[in-house]
């Protein structure tokens, strides 16, 4: 039987974040980018969540190299922790690796780790699989979709794109290669789906250079500008624009310092002379003469922009005089942390200027008809809608048959399912993997389940109330009244009442247990928890954590 290529991806499908795909074939297998998601608001104290790779761990000798098509997080987020379990060669282009470089320095990983530096254009042999890299347009440079030749056929994996045809770095997207390689037939089609709900195109980056421009011209405040620490092209077009009126420009916060930094040193931007000053010196400046980058586009709490708003940086104090840009749009879920941080900017005066119809910012997403201009090249036998929520999978379907694919062609699956592409046919085996959640929290990557997290929902939700019962290990009686502590349920000394009734129902409980037999204290922990737990939901409708703690003295 003719070998099949089988398809699995690990996250990505169903969700924006925690991009990650296998492909295997002949018994060898390559991994496409490796990224993490945010965490939603239920998921209390989780840092960040990362694919489940039991399936790679339990096949690490058959994989030949992990594939990254750009460095954004949910690309590379989880690089760092996956490698932890699963030692295998990096191929990235240039900036990419410088990226990754710094997360693997972060975690004592850079030495045992090899990464392969390719540029566009370049095929690399891993096993029984050629990957060819084609250079795309996105929100950061270096971006690149993968052709992955197999004996059986070639797959495209464009990653994420646009179709940019004034990029900031004059590369446009490789279209006579998706064009080439549609010519010489492509059995699958795994492309973007993030922007498939809007059509037309999507705007040029440099469209937000002009407007940087237009807000630079003739402003007599400071300017703050907040976007993506990852976009180096757009920093540098505000580099660029600040440097044309004759400003200074400082960047703060630790992610941008470090992606400036790496983009700088690898060629990716070019800072005018005279230019960039550190964050101690702009302040000695007029205002007029200031301009800082800064991180915190998604209001995030630890971002240089949040401590600023509200008045925890260290070197900059914002007021009248100011005014700051924000030039990204809020990621889903993250609207609320956003919308509090320009609330406080407001307060203290500032000038936001936020509005998406200003062009602040393009995305680095194809919409339809790019969407359809990929499809017409490539021509792909099947297609694999990824890299969306399922309205944008089935969304992208309707556009694949909309060109004229039969719907037998085009798989919308699951996280975990595989795939299975032989010479004439193709199926999808549902739940081959195993594709969950892990949570990383602090140190902790994977000790925190379902379990702890439903207890931190309650706890958060309902508080806890603690009754410790000390009773005498001779012969179980009563040492003393219980003691009642509660964290997050009412205030104690309000509810004097309350406090004295539950003391009442935990002697008359233990009295009871120890009444019907003498020495269980399971049993005697599991009556107090049940007859406090009913009576207080009876009486307040609330449902805390209750704790027996019982002490034999």
């Amino acid at each position: 039987m003719a070998e099949q290529l089988k398809i699995i991806p690990l996250g990505g499908l169903n969700e924006i974040g925690k991009n990650m795909t296998v492909y295997e074939y002949g018994g060898e297998i390559i991994v496409v980018d490796c990224g993490m998601a945010f965490p939603g608001d239920d998921m209390y104290g989780i840092d960040l969540v990362i694919p489940d790779v039991s399936y790679l761990v339990k096949h690490k000798n058959r994989i030949r190299g992990l594939f990254i098509t750009h460095g954004h997080e949910d690309h590379i987020g989880a690089i760092p922790y996956v490698l932890k379990q699963v030692n295998m060669p990096i191929y990235c282009t240039r900036l990419t690796a410088g990226l990754i470089r710094l997360k693997l320095e972060e975690h004592g990983l850079l030495k045992t780790t090899r990464i392969v530096t390719v540029e566009s254009g370049m095929t690399v042999k891993a096993g029984k699989f050629s990957v060819e890299f084609i250079h795309v347009n996105h929100s950061i440079a270096d971006s690149v979709a993968f052709a992955v030749h197999t004996a059986l056929g070639t797959v495209v994996h464009t990653g994420d794109f646009k179709i940019d045809s004034t990029p900031i770095d004059g590369e446009v997207i490789d279209l006579a290669r998706f064009g080439e390689l549609g010519k010489n037939g492509v059995l699958a089609l795994l492309a973007d789906s993030t922007n498939v709900e809007r059509p037309g195109y999507t705007m040029s980056e440099r469209m937000v250079g002009k407007t940087f421009e237009r807000l630079f011209a003739g402003c007599k405040q400071r300017i703050i500008v907040t976007t993506f620490a990852s976009n180096v092209h757009r920093i540098q077009q505000v580099i660029d624009a600040a440097a044309a009126c004759s400003r200074k420009v400082a960047v703060t916060g630790r992610s941008m310092e470090n992606v400036t930094k790496v983009a700088t040193d690898l060629g990716y931007m070019k800072l005018p002379k005279n230019t960039v000053v550190d964050v101690n010196k702009i302040k000695s400046l007029p205002l007029d003469k200031q301009v800082i980058v800064t991180t915190g586009s998604q209001g995030e709490e630890m971002s240089a922009l949040y401590r600023m708003a509200f008045s925890q940086h260290k070197q900059i104090d914002l007021g009248p005089g100011d005014r700051v840009i924000i030039s990204a749009s809020a990621i889903p879920g993250n609207e609320n942390t956003v919308s509090r941080v320009i609330n406080e900017l407001f307060r203290k005066g500032v000038e936001v200027i936020y509005d998406r119809s200003d062009m602040l910012h393009v995305s680095g997403h194809a919409c339809q008809e790019e969407l359809r201009i990929i499809h017409a090249l490539v021509r792909p036998k099947y297609f694999i809608p990824v890299h969306g929520e399922q309205r944008m999978l089935q969304l992208h379907k309707d556009l694949a048959m909309s060109m004229g694919m039969a719907r037998s062609h085009i798989v919308i699956c699951e996280n975990g399912d595989a795939v299975e592409i032989g010479a004439r046919s193709m199926k999808v085996v549902p739940g081959v993997a195993n594709a969950g959640e892990v949570f990383v929290d602090g140190y902790g990557v994977g000790d925190v389940g379902a379990v702890v997290l439903r207890d931190r929902k309650h706890l958060a939700e309902d508080g806890m109330l603690v009754v410790v019962l000390p009773i005498s290990a001779h012969n179980g009686d009563l040492l003393a009244e219980p003691e009642i502590v509660t964290r997050g349920f009412i205030y104690v000394k309000e509810s004097e009442e309350l406090m004295q009734e539950l003391k009442n129902i935990v002697m008359a409980t233990a009295e009871g247990v120890r009444a019907k037999r003498r020495s269980d204290i399971s049993e005697l922990r599991g009556a107090i928890k049940n007859a406090v737990s009913s009576y207080l939901f009876k009486t307040t409708k609330r449902s805390p954590m209750v704790i027996p703690v019982v002490t034999r003295l």
